[in-house]
């Protein structure tokens, strides 16, 4: 039998209390720090949603910003933001600018639904010949045989003029868009502002393409999913890889996305799926690798919570997952690269 003296017991006591108030000191400071971001709209309703809870929780106060992929990236390489937002990838030339180092977090994939404005006409199909044809500027009515002649639809196009809506801003939604269309052969390239043949009709951030679709009779444009339900868009229905029209919906862009292999850094891009819906993308978090150390532990603790808890989420607003054991090492990494300096 062990006894204790009531000194010992007063001085354990003493000890556990400045050790509570010591770990409740340090909760607190992270608890206090704002994290403050700008970019994609792509994920912006998976943001919000997130980061409402995570202040609810009490966890950490991030406040963010929809500006498009391409100002994030330039309010990250300014030094003006915590983090920034992105579904386009850092080119090698940006990502040499950020001098605190730079780290890409997957926190989600999703579709890019094709959104158009033809009163009392549903479920259009589109081929890889038509979408080609259509954005480059080679099919310029809704009744053309290449869109017409695709089974079934003859007789529900009328000879409208199409309106083709694209992104104002360097966008990362474009640039999911876009890749999709290299991938199938066509001359625009992958580029989060590519150079886009004659002269489409343009608006700021998945919102604004989404609001000149919905006004603009016979237009065609390219949102996020979560925008086309939101503004209730018709969305057609697009020829996969496997020779399928495909709805964007959530299952056919978990298909698309099943079994790809993220690479050491997690930038994974697919432009064209061997099923699923095709046109799908991630969307990244970009982070520093140097922080004042309050805001070191804060975007630790912000990805830890957007990896575990903050994926329960995605599915809600139609955005995929990111698996699980990818999720682990995004953690595992963010903890070993993200240090305190300054």
């Amino acid at each position: 039998m062990v006894f204790f003296t009531k000194g010992w017991r007063r001085g354990f006591i003493v000890t556990l209390a400045v050790a509570t108030f010591s770990l409740s000191l340090i909760t607190s400071a992270v608890a206090a720090v704002t994290l403050n971001g700008t970019g994609a709209t792509f994920p912006k309703p998976l943001y919000d949603r997130y980061f409402s809870q995570m202040r609810s929780a009490n966890q950490i106060t991030v406040n963010y910003e929809g500006t498009g992929s391409g100002a994030g990236i330039k309010a990250l390489i300014a030094g003006n933001v915590d983090f920034a937002g992105s579904d386009a990838l850092m080119t090698s030339a940006q990502i040499s600018q950020v001098k605190r180092g730079v780290m890409a977090i997957p926190t989600a994939g999703g579709a890019v639904a094709v959104v158009y404005n033809l009163p009392g006409v549903s479920n259009v199909k589109l081929s890889a010949d038509a979408m080609k044809g259509i954005f480059e500027g080679k099919i310029t009515r809704w009744n053309d045989a290449k869109i017409a002649g695709i089974s079934g639809q003859a007789k529900n196009l009328p000879n409208t003029a199409i309106r083709v809506v694209v992104r104002a801003d360097s966008s990362g939604t474009t640039f999911i868009f876009a890749n999709h269309l290299q991938a199938i052969g066509s001359s625009i390239k992958a580029a989060a502002q590519p150079s886009w043949p004659g002269s489409p009709l343009s608006g700021p951030g998945n919102p604004g393409v989404a609001g000149l679709v919905k006004q603009t009779p016979g237009a065609i444009g390219y949102v996020q999913d979560t925008y086309a339900r939101q503004n209730n868009l018709q969305t057609a229905f697009i020829q996969n890889k496997a020779g399928r029209f495909v709805d964007a919906n959530l299952a056919e862009a978990e298909k698309a996305l099943a079994g790809e292999t993220y690479p050491a850094d997690f930038r994974l891009v697919e432009g064209n799926p061997n099923d699923g819906y095709p046109i799908v993308g991630l969307t990244w978090l970009l982070i520093y690798k140097q922080y004042p150390a309050a805001k070191a532990d804060a975007i630790k603790k912000m990805v830890n919570w957007v990896m575990t808890t903050g994926q329960g989420l995605n599915k809600q607003l139609e955005f995929t997952s990111i698996p699980q054991a990818t999720a682990q090492k995004v953690i595992q990494a963010v903890n070993q690269s993200v240090v305190a300096k300054g």
